[in-house]
């Protein structure tokens, strides 16, 4: 899908060349900043925590003195006009604050959900060593430091999961979770705090799943898994590294779940202005 690229100025968002084909490869072309990816729902009216999507650059930026090139009420409008220009589709959009100079960027290209036979399949993933410098910071700096590992990504493995030690801590695009029993397992530290992984464990919670804060063991063995994201919602796991989750399906509590979050999002995902 080809990607339209903007920066951010007082006088309007300036269109710049760009080679790229994917919004990580955009990414790799600039310079090292904060950054966040978001998908619109609705018809490309309604994003799901936008506010805290752009919170990923802002908090970051005042934490080191950094003045951003447009406020946030400005970058909101600013990508209302652009997501505006592709409806009635939805967009997905990166934003990239650059740590130097506080210049803002904007990727957006056209967002074509995941096939729902993913949902009722599921997904194989693999695990890799890694883990990100900057745990709770989406430092574009880790997209560059990971470019083979994303190579691995395809049709037969839909992610990657980052361990350290032997521990799973979670994927390079989206947060993990295992289920043994009712109870739910995903790491608390060393991780990125996800906006989708905040409702899900708001969810999980609210129909009596007991929550195990830890970084699970990559031989461990779980009846269910799954990952998040905030384009994505939930994804079912069905194998890790060639060894089947459980009996190898999507499992009750991970549908459970998914339906709970589908009806979450429609509820409360914001207009984005």
């Amino acid at each position: 899908m080809s990607i339209k690229a903007f920066r951010v100025a007082q006088e309007g968002n300036l269109l710049f060349d760009s080679n790229a084909s994917t919004l990580d490869e955009m990414t790799r072309e600039l310079p090292e900043g904060f950054y966040t990816t978001f998908s619109t729902l609705a018809n490309g009216t309604k994003v799901l925590g936008l506010h805290s999507h752009l919170q990923r650059l802002y908090v970051p930026a005042r934490e080191i003195g950094l003045n951003p090139s447009v406020d946030e009420t400005e970058l909101r409008a600013r990508i209302a006009g652009l997501v505006k220009e592709n409806l009635p589709k939805e967009s997905r959009v990166r934003l990239i604050l650059a740590k130097r100079s506080g210049a803002i960027y904007i990727g957006i290209q056209y967002f074509e959900p995941i096939s729902e036979i993913i949902y009722s399949n599921g997904v194989h993933v693999i695990t890799t060593e890694l883990s990100r410098r900057s745990p709770r910071i989406k430092d574009t700096g880790f997209i560059a430091s990971s470019v083979s590992e994303r190579k691995a990504i395809g049709k037969n493995v839909f992610e990657v999961l980052l361990t350290k030690n032997g521990m799973i801590l979670e994927g390079m695009t989206s947060n993990f979770y295992g289920i043994k029993g009712k109870s739910l397992v995903t790491a608390r530290r060393g991780i990125l705090l996800g906006v989708t992984r905040k409702a899900i464990l708001r969810l999980a919670r609210g129909r009596g799943m007991p929550i195990e804060y830890r970084s699970p063991d990559v031989n461990e063995n779980f009846d269910e898994a799954f990952l998040t994201s905030s384009s994505r919602g939930v994804v079912p796991i069905v194998s890790i590294d060639n060894k089947s989750v459980g009996r190898g399906k999507v499992g009750r509590w991970t549908k459970i779940l998914s339906k709970a979050y589908q009806l979450y999002v429609q509820v409360r995902s914001e207009f984005i202005l």
